[in-house]
Formats: structure tokens, C-alpha cells, sequence
């Protein structure tokens, strides 16, 4: 889906895999993510043998009646402290978004769908 902004020049068209892209960027930066759980694992598979680097990985992006609505699936370090982790990522994702798009977003759904212990 596209979502569309209108001003007074025209009209934007954000595509939702943008939306994602920008999302995943500022989860992976944060401190104890991992890693975006794989929403697809046959293309997302594939796409890491390849090299690619996926941030829309584990983001689904939903809208209905101007509110847009974010879930991410992400990995988290093992030791650290999930619910601040997930605060965390809930805020920066937030500012980011509108931020660089200029879209308000009304909520972000974190599910964590692993742990993985980091070797030091």
C-alpha cells in the first residue's frame, strides 16, 4: 500500500516498504536488538546468503483511517533488560519515522520473537 500526503505543490507517495526500511534502520541501532525476526523465511533466507541487508525484515506496516500502526518482530541480546529494550526501540523508531517522513504514528507493537546470547 502507498500512503499518500498532499500539500500545496502536489502529492507524496510513501511506499510502506520505506516505511519499514526507515523503521528497522532505527531498531537495529539501538542498544540489545539483535536482529529483526524474519517475516518471510524463504525470501529473507535467501536474501542473507546473498549479502543483501533487509531492515524491513520483521515489520508490518498497517493503516486504517490516518493512523498508521507498526509491528515489529525483533531478537534481543540475552542479559539485557527486555522492557527497556523495547521502550527504547518504541521511542526511536517513533522520532525517526516522523522524523524523516513527516508521518505520526500511533502506535508500535514490539514482539520479541528470540534471545540470543552474544559471545564477548
Amino acid at each position: 500500500m502507498v500512503l499518500e500526503i498532499k500539500n500545496n505543490f502536489g502529492t507524496i507517495s510513501i511506499n510502506d516498504d520505506v516505511i519499514s526500511s526507515v523503521a528497522g534502520g532505527a531498531a537495529v541501532s539501538c542498544y540489545g536488538i539483535i536482529g529483526m525476526a524474519s517475516k518471510n523465511q524463504v525470501k529473507d533466507g535467501i536474501s542473507d546468503i546473498l549479502g543483501k541487508e533487509n531492515y524491513s525484515r520483521g515489520i508490518v506496516i498497517n493503516r486504517s483511517e490516518d493512523k498508521l500502526i507498526i509491528d515489529m518482530y525483533i531478537i534481543v541480546m540475552y542479559g539485557t533488560k527486555i522492557s527497556v529494550i523495547a521502550n527504547n526501540v518504541q521511542s526511536t523508531v517513533k522520532y525517526q519515522i516522523e522524523k524523516t517522513l513527516g508521518v505520526s504514528v500511533n502506535a508500535i507493537n514490539i514482539n520479541i520473537q528470540g534471545i540470543k546470547v552474544v559471545d564477548n
